[in-house]
């Protein structure tokens, strides 16, 4: 059977189920006698198991057999959640998510995780040690368990009853392979496929384990909890190809009692009578607890479809030579003024506008890709550290461009661990001043304009003020004169300098005094900014600044001399009209009053070196620019206008050219330089 057309739906789908898992482990340890969570990571655990095998990535699958045997004694009461616990399945699924990048990447899939499974099988073996001890104290239960194959535990005879209970239809499916089934294991995976389609399966004879090794003749039974009709889901079996028969019973238990066998009975129900609904979850009918009510994922009904990213790179890559074009029809259109041709421009205009919403919509990406791998991060540290911490996550649904949620990644850990390890406090001394043990990190994300903000707030010990001058000075950073004129914000923002760190100690997550300046360097060339606020004993917050998108972006485009530049909207706080006599000088550099603030000119006729820029004129167009708190005033010739423009890279050959970030092409076919603003502010 030819696998490799499956393989990158394979992938993907198993990059979710990792997730899921990561997501719901985490839960688990805070709910840990929740068994909904525990259902939701079984099924997870379970799906990429199946698919792994029929795959044939046998290691990929062992493992997750092997944490998935501990999912189930932790499923019937047999375990209890503990931390080392959760240790051990992280772990496992760090384990997973390695093997499937390595098939991602071409490899084989295979890892030495052989103590990982010594440890999942301790961890199991414990919960059957737990299982004999309790079977000692009721010798004759354990007995008739022993004998009879088919009996439900009492887990399942209690999910069997209330169900019923609830209006829900307890099915079992005797399912025959033909005897010269190649391929079982794949032909019981996609029978598990549809039922879990149609309900929530609770037992197996043989049990998963088993049939996923083939370790059977050519007969299964499988037990299904749905609403929808049994000769329905029959007919649903009897399509997978290579199935003999398939036989179909109802299930019936008068009470729940441990020991007491199913009494199985044939019963006629016409599908009309019920509407198809969705299974119940088992752990909501667990007989001792009452379910706890979690916020259910709606189920949305929008079909999607799975599209390669270079395809939709494509696309837009085509819709950018539209729009270029588009601005030399609408330039023809103004020279020739003819009526008809302006409405027809008009109306492309308005139709390529709502076609470039699409498309960039296409490409966006809610930050909650980035955010998840997040509590995982956090809850290590955590343990690494020996603190108390809680992140809590808000706008996890804000989305962002592709291209910038591939780069954000990396700066986000950067400011997560430099939270856990300098912002929260040691238990002790967040009592000692009055705050709670635990501390909270806030990770949050919103729009604002064509930006997206996201903010990294912590309620620990703040940025020591005196600590960060201190040891700027001591790296030569700033001045000792120049020390006493900086504001609080400016000090603040010293920590982003390279080389620089207030860790006493170098550890494992800080201390290099590297992180930060990256992260500043990357937030920069992705075309944010980023900014701190500390209060010392409160916490602090750095807030990045991000385009909504990197390919198309509204600029202004101005000239200076013959030639044309762009200067992006996001960097321009206003345009201002000048006289040459209200230039003024200040430490060698020429300086205007800007609403009572000193701002510094820049030429960029002298530093693009543009001949015949104007240079006599009695007043002088200008561009206030900001960067972080920082302002300048760019002098160019005239302002041409607003316009939206595509950002095209200068190529290979170009990598380093001071100032400029790229090129776009205008109406006119003439070339404009994109101007880097920050590259320009000191």
């Amino acid at each position: 059977m030819e696998m490799s057309q499956y393989l990158e739906v394979f992938i993907e789908e198993s990059r979710e189920h990792i997730q899921s898992l990561n997501e719901n482990v985490l839960l688990l340890e805070k709910s840990p006698d929740d068994l909904q969570i525990v259902n939701e990571i079984f099924r997870s655990a379970h799906t990429l198991k199946g698919m792994s095998a029929t795959m044939g990535y046998e290691d990929l699958a062992n493992l997750t057999h092997k944490m998935e045997n501990v999912l189930d004694a932790i499923r019937n009461g047999k375990l209890s959640v503990t931390p080392d616990i959760i240790d051990v399945i992280f772990t496992a699924v760090d384990h997973l998510e390695a093997m499937v990048e390595s098939v991602a990447n071409g490899g084989d899939g295979k890892l030495d995780v052989s103590g990982t499974i010594a440890r999942l099988e301790a961890v199991d073996h414990g919960s059957a040690g737990e299982k004999k001890t309790e079977k000692e104290t009721s010798a004759a239960t354990a007995e008739k368990a022993e004998t009879e194959e088919d009996e439900f535990d009492q887990y399942e005879q209690a999910v069997i009853v209330q169900s019923e209970e609830q209006g829900y239809n307890c099915y079992q499916f005797t399912v025959k392979l033909r005897s010269d089934c190649l391929l079982k294991a794949a032909r019981v995976f996609m029978v598990f496929d549809i039922l879990e389609k149609c309900g929530e399966i609770i037992h197996s004879d043989p049990p998963a384990d088993q049939l996923e090794e083939e370790q059977f003749d050519n007969e299964f039974k499988v037990t299904l909890i749905s609403k929808e009709d049994r000769e329905e889901i029959r007919e649903k079996i009897c399509k997978v190809s290579e199935i003999e028969d398939v036989k179909a019973s109802t299930v019936t238990l008068s009470k729940p009692e441990r020991g007491q066998h199913p009494e199985t009975a044939e019963s006629e129900k016409p599908a009309a009578e019920e509407k198809k609904q969705a299974a119940p979850d088992a752990a909501e009918k667990h007989p001792q607890k009452p379910a706890k009510k979690h916020p259910q994922k709606q189920k949305h009904t929008t079909k999607t479809i799975r599209v390669n990213i270079e395809r939709l790179d494509n696309l837009l890559n085509l819709f950018e030579e539209l729009v270029i074009d588009r601005g030399r029809l609408e330039q023809i259109a103004k020279e020739v003024n003819h009526p008809e041709l302006n409405e027809t421009v008009e109306r492309m205009s308005r139709i390529s506008g709502d076609l470039q919403t699409i498309i960039l919509n296409m490409r966006m990406v809610p930050v909650e890709t980035v955010f998840n791998r997040f509590p995982r991060l956090v809850r290590q540290l955590a343990r690494e550290l020996h603190k108390k911490m809680d992140l809590d996550i808000i706008g996890a649904e804000t989305e962002l461009d592709r291209t910038v949620i591939d780069e954000i990644g990396d700066p986000l850990v950067h400011l997560i661990r430099n939270s856990c390890d300098h912002g929260i406090e040691q238990p002790e001394e967040r009592k000692r001043a009055g705050k709670p043990e635990t501390g909270t990190i806030t990770l949050k994300a919103y729009h604002s304009g064509n930006h997206v903000f996201i903010e990294i707030e912590d309620d620990g010990a703040g940025i020591n003020r005196e600590k960060v001058l201190e040891k700027a000075i001591e790296k030569g950073i700033v001045k000792k004169e120049e020390a006493g004129s900086l504001t609080d914000s400016q000090i603040y923002n010293l920590i982003f300098e390279s080389g620089f760190s207030t860790a006493d100690h170098v550890s494992d997550i800080s201390g290099r005094g590297v992180g930060l300046d990256v992260v500043k360097s990357t937030i920069q060339s992705l075309g944010g900014s980023i900014s701190v606020h500390s209060a010392e004993g409160r916490g602090s917050v750095f807030t990045i600044q991000l385009p909504l998108t990197l390919s198309i972006i509204s600029v202004m485009l101005v000239e200076i001399g013959t030639e044309k530049y762009a200067v992006p909207l996001s960097s321009i706080v206003e345009t201002a009209i000048i006289k040459k006599g209200e230039i003024l000088k200040a430490h060698h550099q020429k300086v205007i009053d800007f609403r009572g603030k000193v701002v510094p000119l820049v030429f960029l006729n002298e530093i693009f070196e543009v001949p015949d820029a104007k240079q006599n004129d009695e007043y002088v167009s200008v561009l206030i620019v900001r960067k972080g708190e920082k302002l300048a005033a760019f002098v160019v010739d005239a302002f041409i206008g607003q316009q939206e423009i595509v950002l095209k890279s200068l190529g290979n050959y170009l990598t380093n050219v001071f100032a400029i970030s790229g090129a776009t092409i205008l109406g006119n076919g003439q070339v404009a330089l994109i101007i880097d603003s920050n590259a320009l502010i000191k």
